[in-house]
């Protein structure tokens, strides 16, 4: 079969690895794909929003299955669109993305739907809004409306902070129209975790627990990033709790989904802070997390091909998903500056070496080549994973890969899953 990954980030390079450890693909597209991704697919210079020509190809090319990566393409209707030709395409449709594109239709969608979450505000109005935060006080959250490519929410400790972050969005418009509205949210104290399902819009089969890291410095300190690092299991989430999550907030989102005309098809993100045993929504995603995905698909035993075709043929029941014991680590190398402006240009360094390890991975997010060198291009650069019969092992393996690889300005968290190990 022929697959093709639209994307070009660490996630959609741990997509394309492991679909190529399946024997039933016989080729892998990307676009635009990046320079690790390049060694296992053929990546092809088509823009992921440029719809009508991602169709012409696909139609050219006999395509079997479309994966969408990042959330921007579902978010503006790919997958309406190819299922409108009768392409196979894994994905929510556009109204049923808006759980990740539309924080405040999300926020509402679960008061309607009763499943847990933070008491908010909605405003349109600077004024309004900075009001509302001097009467409510710090700490508290401050989150956009619309996609900000994970940087629209801040939990802002003071007053002072609550209020800057307003400004920037609402004022500066360093988010654009995703800041037109904001969401004001009373701020949750506890740990966090992602939980991660896939479903046909009837059958939800959970993916491997997972932590990821949002701050940039050790400590979980500084501004929110993408993610500077995730692992995999994690130890917070049991197996009587992981039911639990199912029973009191992915099923309900689901149904509620197709009670309001929308099924959803493909996988489900939740984002979730947990405090004396009770988990509460903090946000939706409608797509593999990153870097979450590159630990939980290296766990992943089962073809990864079979669930998806299984998705979209909503025929999941029939799938026995299975993972492996052992547990994963991933560690991100982001840029000088990340997660502000960065350079981009810089030759990097002993990616060959730290690939030949045993259990390990070099997942490339912002990469390219110039001449005959791979070079940095973006802001977070890799995700070095490892796997070990524990978290431990897996940490270990994943920091001694790290030490392999260099370029100017790198920089990294090193207490990477120190969750897990305290």
């Amino acid at each position: 079969m022929k697959v093709l990954v639209v994307g070009g980030g660490g996630r959609e390079h741990a997509i394309a690895w492991k679909l190529a450890q399946s024997q039933k693909v016989d080729k892998i597209y990307c676009t635009p794909g990046n320079a690790g991704i390049a060694g296992i697919a053929e990546c092809i210079e088509v823009a992921p929003d440029d719809f009508s020509a991602l169709l012409d190809f696909v139609k050219y090319e006999w395509i079997d299955l479309t994966i969408v990566g990042p959330e921007d393409p579902l978010s503006k209707g790919i997958v309406d669109i190819f299922e409108k030709e009768g392409r196979r395409i894994l994905g929510p449709t556009k109204a049923a993305a808006r759980l990740e594109s539309s924080k405040i239709f999300s926020k509402d969608f679960m008061r309607r739907h009763r499943i847990p979450t933070a008491s908010y505000k909605v405003f349109s109005s600077y004024i309004h809004a900075e009001d509302y935060v001097r009467m409510m006080g710090a700490p508290i959250v401050i989150k956009a409306d619309g996609l900000a490519a994970g940087k629209g929410v801040v939990v802002a400790s003071t007053v002072d902070e609550a209020t800057d972050a307003l400004r920037r969005i609402m004022k500066d418009r360093v988010f654009g129209a995703a800041g037109d509205r904001v969401i004001v949210e009373q701020c949750i104290e506890g740990e966090e975790a992602s939980f991660m399902v896939f479903t046909d819009g009837e059958t939800i089969v959970p993916m491997g627990s997972s932590q990821d890291h949002k701050r940039i410095l050790d400590g979980d300190i500084g501004p929110n990033t993408g993610g500077m690092g995730a692992y995999s299991p994690a130890p917070i989430i049991t197996p009587e709790f992981e039911k639990r999550i199912v029973d009191t907030i992915m099923r309900p989102v689901i149904d509620g989904l197709r009670s309001e005309g929308m099924k959803y098809k493909g996988v489900l993100y939740a984002g979730l802070m947990i405090k004396d045993d009770k988990p509460s929504v903090l946000e939706f995603n409608c797509r593999l997390g990153d870097p979450e995905t590159q630990p939980v698909l290296s766990r992943l035993s089962t073809d990864l091909l079979d669930i998806c075709l299984a998705i979209t043929d909503e025929k999941l029941s029939e799938i026995d998903v299975q993972w492996k014991r052992e547990s994963a680590v991933c560690v991100v190398l982001a840029s000088k500056g990340y997660p502000g402006s960065y350079e981009k240009g810089h030759v990097i360094k002993g990616l060959d070496e730290a690939a030949k390890m045993d259990g390990v991975a070099v997942f490339h997010a912002g990469t390219t080549f110039k001449d005959s060198d791979i070079v940095t291009n973006g802001g977070r650069v890799l995700g070095v994973t490892a796997t070990g019969a524990d978290i431990k092992s897996a940490r270990d393996m994943a920091y001694r890969a790290v030490e392999k690889i260099n370029f100017d300005g790198m920089q990294l968290r090193r207490d990477i899953a120190y969750r897990a190990l305290r």
